[in-house]
């Protein structure tokens, strides 16, 4: 006689580490609590959107751009000095991108794990030893939440600030 189960229940508490665990066979199990830490850490060049979506995933493209000409910019300003106006323009983007990608990591790690697992784990829907994110996700919500309110609230008064400066110094120029 055999020791293999042979009912559809054994097949519902398969251990996570079967290939098909995650859902159909290729797909792969993709944890909320490192997809957060990966929009914490990475998130400006969108390593939390290729783990997700894979490299072809068309919005994760959209960050390293940002980034990478905010990291110019901020260089420029390194070198020139305050006076470079391309510097202005590029600096925010550093700002918005790393902004944008602290809301997702917000968003990620506030997203329910039934909700979760629907999305990206559907064979895990509904399963007794389905994974709970935990408090390793919270504190990388909570650490997204600080770091991301802090870089758009200097993003907006750097760019606040260099305007005005710019309309005072056009402004002398037409009154000379």
């Amino acid at each position: 006689m055999s020791s293999i189960p042979t009912s559809s229940a054994a097949a519902t508490t398969a251990p996570l580490t079967t290939p098909s665990a995650a859902g159909a066979p290729g797909q792969r199990y993709r944890s909320k609590t490192l997809a957060a830490w990966l929009g914490l850490l990475g998130g400006p060049l969108g390593l939390h959107r290729f783990y997700l979506g894979g490299l072809g995933d068309p919005w994760g493209w959209c960050y390293p751009l940002p980034t990478i000409l905010g990291l110019w910019g901020l260089h420029r300003m390194d070198l020139l000095g305050q006076d470079d106006h391309l510097a202005w323009v590029l600096m925010p983007l550093l700002g918005l991108a790393i902004a944008t990608a602290m809301l997702q990591t917000i968003l990620i790690g506030l997203t329910p794990d039934e909700r979760w697992h629907a999305r990206h784990n559907p064979t895990l829907v509904g399963r007794a030893d389905a994974p709970e994110a935990g408090w390793p996700a919270v504190i990388a919500v909570m650490l997204a939440l600080v770091l991301g309110a802090g870089v758009l609230m200097a993003t907006i008064a750097f760019s606040g600030q260099r305007y005005f400066e710019y309309q005072v110094e056009e402004a002398l120029k037409i009154s000379q």
